[in-house]
């Protein structure tokens, strides 16, 4: 495993990070997306930790009622918890009386949440907690104040923010200090590059999710697939309906050269590109097993050269343009 040195979190993150969205079977947003049962997950992350991943990414909105949070404080019993650099988020969660899905960052949420996060998690602490997504209704300056706080506490080690654009972000920095940054990032989907340059060069952390583009990006879908009307990967992802489909077909075919000749799954190609960009900290993926898990690890040991890079860069402008 890579790992970097962040001065801003004061530690080494893994260049690959656990993702959980996919491990808590349906989710509050009434999709359908992974696996339901308990014992493989934490399994598969127990496999991650021990292959060298210290990154695990959660969130109360992953899955119903907690899921994903419960899965990872179950994963992180028996001297696990040592191992990890804990990432969950706020204000973004299933109204449980009317099943809505609610963004709030007020106070008043915040600090009902990391109680309830840390009981899930079975943990004292949060190592980075995110705001998962700006809340227009809510002043800034209230949130970050509300986090100041829990940092004072000792309820969290680190503040940072997710899905932010570089004005939201500076604002966020006017009233804390922001030591992370986590958005959508891949070979698919480079709207943030931008965001994620500037983070990285004032010295933030950045975290990727959506790192295989919803699994289209690892080569298992060749053919046009057809999913539950409600599953993530036609709401929330944007590669599995045509024209993007055939387009994305094009990049793999380019994908698949790399791949042979450095004998590897398409899929770590995937995650090489994306971790060794420099303005990359850890890329964030799912995992379904141990075995993928490990396979995903190995992408790790991959070193792209610069003209397999410069390949990949330019069948990405040439084909999703």
């Amino acid at each position: 495993m890579r790992y970097t040195e962040c001065t801003s979190l004061g530690t080494r993150l893994s260049s690959l990070g656990a993702g959980t969205w996919s491990m808590a079977g349906k989710n509050a947003y009434g999709l359908v997306f992974g696996r339901a049962d308990e014992a493989r997950p934490v399994e598969t992350l127990r496999t991650l930790l021990d292959e060298g991943v210290n990154v695990i990414d959660t969130a109360p909105i992953y899955g119903m009622e907690g899921a994903a949070e419960k899965l990872v404080g179950r994963a992180l019993q028996d001297g696990y918890r040592e191992k990890a650099f804990l990432v969950t988020k706020f204000g973004d969660y299933c109204d449980p009386a009317t099943g809505a899905r609610v963004i709030d960052d007020s106070r008043e949420d915040i600090l009902r949440e990391i109680d309830a996060s840390l009981e899930r998690l079975g943990t004292d602490h949060i190592d980075l907690y995110l705001m998962h997504y700006p809340d227009e209704k809510v002043p800034i300056e209230e949130t970050m104040d509300t986090l100041r706080e829990l940092l004072e506490e000792g309820k969290i080690s680190h503040i940072g923010v997710s899905n932010v654009s570089i004005p939201q972000l500076e604002e966020c920095m006017r009233f804390a200090k922001i030591d992370a940054v986590e958005l959508r990032y891949s070979m698919l989907d480079r709207q943030n590059e931008e965001t994620m340059k500037w983070a990285h060069d004032k010295g933030l952390a950045t975290l990727t999710y959506g790192t295989l583009g919803g699994g289209i990006l690892t080569g298992a879908f060749r053919t046009l697939p057809h999913f539950e009307e409600k599953d993530i990967r036609y709401t929330f992802y944007t590669g599995f309906k045509e024209p993007l489909f055939s387009k994305v077909q094009k990049l793999l075919s380019d994908m698949d050269a790399v791949a042979a000749k450095h004998r590897r799954p398409v899929s770590q190609i995937a995650l090489a590109w994306t971790m060794q960009k420099e303005f990359v900290t850890t890329a964030l993926v799912g995992c379904s097993s141990p075995a993928r898990a490990k396979e995903n690890c190995a992408a790790a040991t991959l070193e792209l050269t610069a003209d397999e890079m410069a390949l990949l860069d330019e069948s990405i402008e040439r084909n999703l343009a």
